[in-house]
C-alpha cells in the first residue's frame, strides 16, 4: 500500500482563469473546478477528492467525489449568483484512504451575470463628440462614510474606457473592454476597491476612446461600424456606516474633454501634455442617459490585455536621410513609453512606428493606410513620460521627430510596450542550434504580439482582424505555448455567435467584411479549433459548449458535397503557396476541390470524436458515417490505387497522411514515398501554404521520412523557417519572403512581418523532433519517443499541461557515444517510452533518468548509394555535390538557389543510377555549359568513390 504522507496539493482553478488565489468577476455560476498534485509519492494514484465549499454567508458545505481526474470537474456545490462569491479549498485520498492535507483556499466570485443586474443607465456625453473629437472624460462625486466593508466597481462602455478614482489609474487593464462582436455581448471587468474607498468624499473619472467601437477597422477604413456615440456604464457597490450603497448611471454625472485630442488604434493618439489627464478646463456639461443597450453585457471571460512586458531600447540609429530611429531589436505589438529630457514648452513630438527599414529609412509601405504615429504636444518639465492609452501599434522601430537638435536622444530612454492578453507561458525549448532556439521565440513573439483581445493577423497595418484561417491551423501551437484556453474560448463564442443557419461562419471574427459563409480552412474553424481547446484542456465541457456550432457547420458543408465531394465555390485554398505569384496568393498547386474535400472529411471525422467523448453514440456514428464517405469520396476521386494526389504537391499528401484519408497500405506507402520525393526535389524548401504547413512536417515523420522532415526545418536558404532567422526576423513573417534576400521589402501590399500562422512548425519541434507526443486530452497520456539527430548535440523541452510540468531533455556524451535523457512527469500524467537502444516501456508521475546507445555515434553505418535519391538522402554528399557545381560558376548553378537547381533538374531522375549523374545534373546535356558541368561531377563521383554510368556501381558511403 502507497504511504501518501508527503501529499501536496495547489490551490483549486476555477475554470479556465489563471491559476491564481482569487478570480474576481467570474462569468459563469457554476466554475468548474481544477487542483495540481505538487507532491506526491511514487505509484500514488488519486481515488477521490473533498472539496469544501463556504458561501458568501459563511456557510460550509464538504461534498465528496470519487474522481481519479483533477481536471476541470463540475462545480459540486449551489450556483453562485452574481456578485456571490464561495472560498474553496481541497483535499485528496489514494487507494490507501488517506486524506492529505487541505489545499490553500481559493476564492471566487461572480460579476453581473445577467443585464438586469445593472441598476443604472448608460451615460454619455450630452454633446455630440465625434470621432475626431477629442477624448471625453466622465466624472462623479461621492462620499463614503465610516469604514468600508467591500467595494466593487464593474464597468464596461461603448468604446475604450480607463478609469481614476482620485486620479490613481483602476487596475492595470489596458484596451478594456476589449473586442467582441458588440451586436452580440460586450464584456464586463470587476475591481476590488475595498481599502481605496476610505472615508470621505471621491472622484470617479472614466476616460473613453475609440477603439473598435467606432475607430477605424480594416483596409476599408469603416467608422462608426457599432455606433457613433460613446458611452459608460459603471457601476460602483460598497458598504459602509449606512449600509449597502450603489453609484450607477444617473444624472448627476458629468463630462468635459480631456488632452487626449484625438485616438485611433491604427492611426495614433495625440495628447498635449501641458494639461493634466483628468483636469476640467471651463464649464463641467451634464451628461445624457441612454436606453440600456440591447447586447449581453458579462463578465470578461478572456484574459485581459496587459503590459506584459518593456523592452528598452537597444540603439539609436541615425538614417541615410538624418533622421532619429530608436532600435527595439524586437518587433513588439504595443507602444512606446518616452522619457523626454529636454523637451521644448508646446513642442510637438512625433513618434512613428513600423516593423522594419527600407534602405535603412523607416518602412511605412507595409502598414498600408495606418499612420501609426503618436504626437505629444510637450510640457517642457524635466524628464517627461508620455505614453498612449487609446492606440496600438506593431513595430520594432521608431522614427523620433519634431525634437529640437540639441536634444541628446538616447536608447534607454524608450520602452516598447508589449500589450498582450496575461496568459501563462508554459512551452519552452532550447537547444544546441541558436537558430532553432530563435525560431521557437519568435513563434511566442508572434503568438503574444496577435493574441491581445482577439487572435488577429497582424498587429501593424490597416487590417488586425480575427481571421479564422489563420487561428484553425495554429490553435494546437498556441495552445501549447500558452495558457490561451479563456481567450480562445471567449473568441469561440463570437464564432458561435455570428454562425449562419447554413453552417458558415465569418472570415473574420467579430465580423467585419462580408458575413459568414461556408470555406474549407477558413470555415473549418468551426471545428478545429474547438477540438484543439478540448484536446489541450481535456475538458468536455468544451465540446458541450461548441458543439452545435461544430455539428452545423459539418452539416452545411456536407449539404454542399455530392458523392462525398466538396466541389466548386470560393475557396482560398492553400494560401502563400510560395510557388504561387505574388499578387495571387489564391493560386496554390493544391487543387482547391481537393483541400476541400480532405478538410470536409477531416472535420466530420472529429466531429464524430467529440460525440464519442461525450458518450453520444447516435451522434458519433451518424458523422462518422458522413467522415466515412468523404474520405472514400476522396479517394476514389483524387487518389490513385498507388497513392498518388492529384495536384501532386506537398499540401495534399501531408493532408491525406496526416488526417489517415488513405485506405491501402499500398496508397499510404504510395503517397508517402511522392511526399518524401516532392521534398527532396524542392531542395528541402518549404513548398507549402498556410494550410499545408502545419501538417507537412507530422506526415513526413509518420510515413517513415523524419530526416527528411529535419532537413526541412533545418534549412536555411529561402523559403524556410531558418531563411526568416537568418534575415534577422524576431517574429513569424506572413510571406516567406516578407524580406528578400537582398533585404528589400516584398513589394505586394500585403507584405506583414509578424504573422503567427506559419509558425505552426512548433507543434513539430515539440511532438515530433523532442518527441513529446498526446496521446490522451489534456495530455494525460504522453508519448515520449525523441529524434537524436546529429544536427544537435542536446535539447530540452519543458511543457506545462493543465496537471503540471513534464519536462525531458537529452544530451550527447561525446566521450562514451552514450545520450543522457532526463524524464520529468507530474502526478496525473503517463509516458509510453519509446527512447534508443530498444529501451520501452511505460511510467507515472516522477523523475527519470537513462544513458543509451547514441544511435548517431561513430562507427558510422554505411549507406548504399545506388541511385540519385540514395545521394540527395546523404546531406554532406549533396553538399559536397552542390560546391562542385557552385565552383565551375556555371549561370545554372548560382547562388543559394543551386541546390534547387539541381534537386529540381533531379526530380525525373530520382530513381535513376547514380553513375548517371552527370548526365542529370547537365540536364541531358540541354544545359548550355553541359561539358563544364558534367566534368565538375565526374571529379565529384570519383572523390566519393562512386563510378559515373559505364563503371562499377552501388558504393557505400559512411553517414
Amino acid at each position: 500500500m502507497v504511504d501518501s504522507a508527503g501529499l501536496e496539493v495547489s490551490p483549486v482553478r476555477f475554470g479556465h482563469r489563471p491559476w491564481a488565489g482569487c478570480a474576481l468577476g467570474y462569468d459563469q455560476p457554476c466554475p468548474s473546478l481544477s487542483w495540481r498534485l505538487l507532491k506526491a509519492p511514487e505509484g500514488w494514484k488519486q481515488e477521490e477528492a473533498e472539496v469544501e465549499i463556504t458561501d458568501h454567508h459563511g456557510r460550509v458545505s464538504v461534498h465528496r467525489l470519487h474522481v481519479a481526474d483533477q481536471i476541470c470537474l463540475s462545480w459540486p456545490g449551489e450556483p453562485l449568483e452574481s456578485r456571490e462569491s464561495a472560498a474553496v479549498r481541497v483535499r485528496v485520498a489514494g487507494q490507501d484512504g488517506i486524506w492529505s492535507p487541505w489545499s490553500v483556499t481559493a476564492r471566487v466570485e461572480c460579476g453581473l451575470l445577467s443585464n438586469q443586474d445593472w441598476s443604472g443607465c448608460p451615460v454619455s456625453p450630452s454633446d455630440p463628440v465625434g470621432r475626431e473629437d477629442p477624448a471625453p472624460v466622465l466624472s462623479r462625486r461621492f462620499t463614503v462614510e465610516g469604514t468600508c466593508a467591500k467595494a466593487r466597481i464593474h464597468l464596461t462602455a461603448g468604446g475604450l474606457f480607463v478609469a481614476y478614482l482620485d486620479g490613481q489609474r483602476i487596475g492595470q487593464d489596458q484596451l478594456c473592454p476589449g473586442w467582441t462582436d458588440y451586436r452580440h455581448r460586450i464584456n464586463a471587468l470587476t475591481y476590488d476597491l475595498t481599502d481605496a474607498l476610505t472615508p470621505g468624499s471621491h472622484r470617479l473619472d472614466v476616460l473613453l476612446g475609440n477603439g473598435w467601437y467606432r475607430g477605424h477597422l480594416g483596409w476599408q477604413r469603416l467608422t462608426d461600424f457599432y455606433g457613433d456615440r460613446l458611452w459608460l456604464m459603471a457601476q460602483l457597490e460598497w458598504f459602509d456606516s449606512r449600509g449597502e450603497q450603489v453609484l450607477s448611471g444617473d444624472d448627476q454625472w458629468t463630462w468635459h474633454p480631456s488632452p487626449v485630442s484625438s485616438n485611433d488604434l491604427y492611426d495614433g493618439e495625440c495628447r498635449d501634455m501641458r494639461i493634466p489627464l483628468l483636469e476640467a478646463r471651463g464649464v463641467v456639461r451634464p451628461v445624457q442617459l441612454l436606453p440600456m443597450p440591447h447586447t449581453s453585457i458579462r463578465p470578461q471571460e478572456a484574459p485581459p490585455a496587459r503590459i506584459i512586458r518593456c523592452v528598452p531600447g537597444q540603439k539609436i540609429i541615425t538614417t541615410p536621410s538624418g533622421r532619429t530611429v530608436v532600435d527595439f531589436g524586437q518587433n513588439v505589438a504595443g507602444w512606446v513609453r518616452m522619457v523626454v529630457r529636454g523637451g521644448r514648452p508646446g513642442g510637438r513630438l512625433q513618434l512613428r512606428h513600423a516593423e522594419v527599414l527600407d534602405h535603412g529609412e523607416l518602412a511605412l509601405k507595409p502598414l498600408r493606410q495606418a499612420k501609426a504615429t503618436d504626437e505629444y504636444i510637450l510640457s517642457g518639465t524635466a524628464n517627461e513620460v508620455v505614453e498612449p492609452m487609446f492606440t496600438q501599434h506593431g513595430f520594432r522601430y521608431v522614427q523620433v521627430e519634431g525634437l529640437d537638435p540639441d536634444v541628446d536622444v538616447k536608447a534607454g530612454d524608450f520602452q516598447a510596450c508589449l500589450v498582450s492578453a496575461v496568459m501563462e507561458p508554459t512551452a519552452s525549448f532550447i537547444c544546441s542550434d541558436d537558430r532553432l532556439n530563435r525560431l521557437f521565440e519568435n513563434v511566442r513573439w508572434s503568438t503574444m504580439d496577435n493574441f491581445i483581445t482577439v487572435p488577429t493577423d497582424c498587429p501593424q497595418r490597416d487590417e488586425r482582424l480575427g481571421w479564422t484561417g489563420d487561428i484553425a491551423m495554429f490553435a494546437p501551437s498556441a495552445l501549447e505555448l500558452f495558457d490561451a484556453d479563456a481567450f480562445l474560448s471567449s473568441w469561440l463564442t463570437d464564432v458561435a455567435n455570428s454562425q449562419a443557419a447554413d453552417g458558415g461562419i465569418p472570415l473574420v471574427v467579430p465580423d467585419v467584411l462580408d458575413g459568414p459563409r461556408l470555406t474549407c480552412g477558413w470555415g473549418d474553424a468551426a471545428v478545429l479549433v474547438p477540438w484543439a481547446l478540448y484536446r489541450a484542456t481535456g475538458d468536455e465541457a468544451v465540446l458541450r459548449r461548441f458543439l452545435p456550432m461544430m455539428d452545423r457547420f459539418v452539416d452545411g458543408v456536407q449539404a454542399l458535397t455530392c458523392r462525398g465531394l466538396w466541389q466548386g465555390g470560393f475557396q482560398f485554398g492553400d494560401w502563400l503557396d510560395p510557388d504561387a505569384p505574388a499578387d495571387q496568393p489564391m493560386k496554390s498547386k493544391a487543387d482547391p476541390d481537393v483541400v476541400a474535400t480532405a478538410f470536409a472529411a477531416h472535420s466530420a471525422a472529429l466531429v464524430a470524436q467529440a460525440h464519442a467523448c461525450l458518450g453520444q453514440k447516435d451522434q458519433e456514428q451518424h458523422y462518422r458515417s458522413l467522415a466515412d464517405g468523404m474520405a472514400q469520396g476522396f479517394r476514389d476521386e483524387y487518389v490513385s490505387p498507388n497513392g498518388r494526389i492529384l495536384s501532386d504537391c506537398p499540401s495534399v499528401y501531408s493532408f491525406a497522411l496526416d488526417w489517415n484519408l488513405l485506405e491501402t497500405d499500398r496508397q499510404r506507402q504510395g503517397a508517402g514515398e511522392r511526399l518524401a520525393d516532392l521534398v527532396r526535389a524542392s531542395g528541402f524548401r518549404i513548398s507549402t501554404g498556410f494550410l499545408g504547413t502545419p501538417f507537412i512536417c507530422q506526415a513526413l515523420t509518420i510515413s517513415g521520412h523524419a530526416d527528411l522532415a529535419v532537413r526541412l526545418v533545418l534549412q536555411d536558404h529561402c523559403p524556410s523557417w531558418l531563411y526568416q532567422v537568418d534575415m534577422g526576423a524576431t517574429t513569424v513573417w506572413e510571406r516567406w519572403d516578407s524580406m528578400l534576400p537582398d533585404g528589400s521589402i516584398n513589394p505586394n501590399g500585403m507584405t506583414s512581418f509578424n504573422h503567427y500562422a506559419l509558425g505552426s512548425v512548433v507543434s513539430w519541434l515539440i511532438q515530433g523532433l523532442i518527441g513529446l507526443r498526446m496521446d490522451a486530452a489534456g495530455w494525460r497520456k504522453v508519448t515520449v519517443a525523441p529524434l537524436i539527430i546529429p544536427q544537435l548535440s542536446f535539447a530540452e523541452l519543458r511543457l506545462v499541461t493543465p496537471y503540471g510540468p513534464v519536462n525531458f531533455s537529452w544530451r550527447r556524451q561525446d566521450s562514451s557515444a552514450t545520450v543522457s535523457m532526463y524524464l520529468s512527469l507530474p502526478v496525473g500524467v503517463s509516458a509510453n517510452l519509446v527512447l534508443p537502444g530498444g529501451v520501452s516501456g511505460r511510467c507515472d508521475h516522477g523523475d527519470y533518468s537513462w544513458i543509451l546507445p547514441d544511435p548517431n555515434a561513430k562507427p558510422t553505418r554505411q549507406t548504399q548509394i545506388r541511385t540519385i535519391r540514395d545521394l540527395i538522402d546523404v546531406p554532406d554528399l549533396l553538399a559536397d555535390l552542390i560546391r562542385a557545381l557552385l565552383a565551375i560558376d556555371s549561370p545554372s548553378y548560382r547562388g543559394s538557389q543551386a541546390d534547387l537547381s539541381f534537386c529540381a533538374a533531379a526530380k525525373p531522375w530520382l530513381d535513376a543510377p547514380v553513375g548517371e549523374l552527370p548526365q542529370v545534373a547537365s540536364q541531358q546535356g540541354f544545359l548550355p555549359d553541359t561539358g563544364a558541368i558534367e566534368s565538375a561531377v565526374v571529379g565529384f563521383l570519383q572523390r566519393h568513390g562512386l563510378a559515373p554510368a559505364g563503371q562499377a556501381k552501388n558504393q557505400d558511403f559512411d553517414q
